[in-house]
């Protein structure tokens, strides 16, 4: 069985950092892409950006420069580096082995995420 851990959020002000980790078990970690995704209150889950399993990125136009995502195969580990942070980052992040590297659909189950406010 899959299990996704997400950790790492908090609540942080205008231009600060959080360094948010989700671990992964239960699947081959290092021949799957991994993504961040995120849920701000009274939206749809969307999809912040995608690492392939040869380190290709891709980020969504609103966290491109600010967000860095890498990965540690040695530790069925994702991370999302999360900088200049504003109050419209505000949400519950999640991460997934996407479906596609263009829409919002993922492959497993989610699991509880981890809360990300922004605010001063």
């Amino acid at each position: 069985q899959v299990q996704l851990v997400e950790s790492g959020g908090g609540l942080v002000q205008p231009g600060g950092s959080l360094r948010l980790s989700c671990a992964t078990s239960g699947m081959i970690f290092s021949t799957n892409a991994m993504a961040w995704y995120r849920q701000a209150p009274g939206k749809h889950r969307e999809l912040v950006t995608v690492i392939g399993f040869g380190g290709s990125t891709k980020y969504d136009d609103s966290v491109k420069g600010r967000f860095t995502i890498s990965r540690d195969n040695a530790k069925n580990t994702v991370y999302l580096q999360m900088n200049s942070l504003k109050p419209e980052d505000t949400a519950v992040y999640y991460c997934n082995v996407p479906r596609s590297w263009y829409s919002n659909d993922a492959v497993f189950s989610w699991g509880q995420g981890t809360q990300v406010t922004v605010s001063s």
